[in-house]
């Protein structure tokens, strides 16, 4: 999968930005993002901050899961108590593998032109693999965006991210809606995005 994680701060304004892809399953750690999903990416996390405004007030937990999908791009989000959010915009596709050559006039329910995404069981080698990893991380990351094994790694995700946002929060230099520019977040978010995603 490809990710693109994004901090939005109390006044909805972009304080962090970050594209990666999967480590998991000999993933290299590369977003494959077209380049029109590139440039959408932010409108598609802007855009669905109006659900979450909508279902913090239904939800008393921190992660509120997928709360939005475009096309074959899904949102997740994880709010902190301040009302900073950590939004990931997730972009099913088997991994280490560029875009499909399949154009939007051929297809034109799919952008960006990615195929479906499949809810086949995997083979009993990654079943086993992941039932067998004890440290609650999972060694396989289903391609299926709402299956519970990836919302658990989302969930560990964005847990480690917030814990290294408090500690960079806490700098008595830093406001709480000023842009992150810390090189050390920046690697603590990429880590976490390697260790679970």
């Amino acid at each position: 999968m490809s990710y693109y994680f994004c901090i939005v701060g109390t006044k909805d304004n972009p304080l962090f930005e970050l594209e990666f892809g999967t480590s998991k399953q000999g993933g290299d750690g590369i977003a494959r993002f077209p380049t029109e999903a590139r440039q959408l990416n932010p409108f598609i996390v802007h855009a669905s901050l109006d659900i979450v405004e909508e279902v913090q007030w239904l939800n008393s937990q921190m992660y509120l899961k997928r709360v939005d999908h475009f096309a074959s791009s899904h949102v997740s989000c994880f709010l902190t108590p301040t009302s900073v959010k950590f939004m990931l915009l997730h972009l099913p596709h088997p991994p280490n593998t560029a875009p499909s050559t399949v154009s939007a006039s051929q297809n034109p329910n799919v952008f960006p032109p990615y195929g479906p995404y499949t809810t086949t069981t995997p083979p009993s080698s990654l079943l086993r693999a992941s039932a067998s990893s004890s440290s609650g991380n999972t060694a396989a990351i289903p391609n299926n965006p709402t299956s519970p094994q990836t919302e658990e790694a989302l969930r560990l995700f964005f847990t480690e991210v917030y814990e290294a946002w408090v500690k960079a929060v806490m700098n008595p230099f830093q406001n709480i809606n000023k842009t992150l520019g810390s090189p050390v977040f920046k690697a603590r978010v990429v880590t976490a995005g390697r260790k679970f995603l």
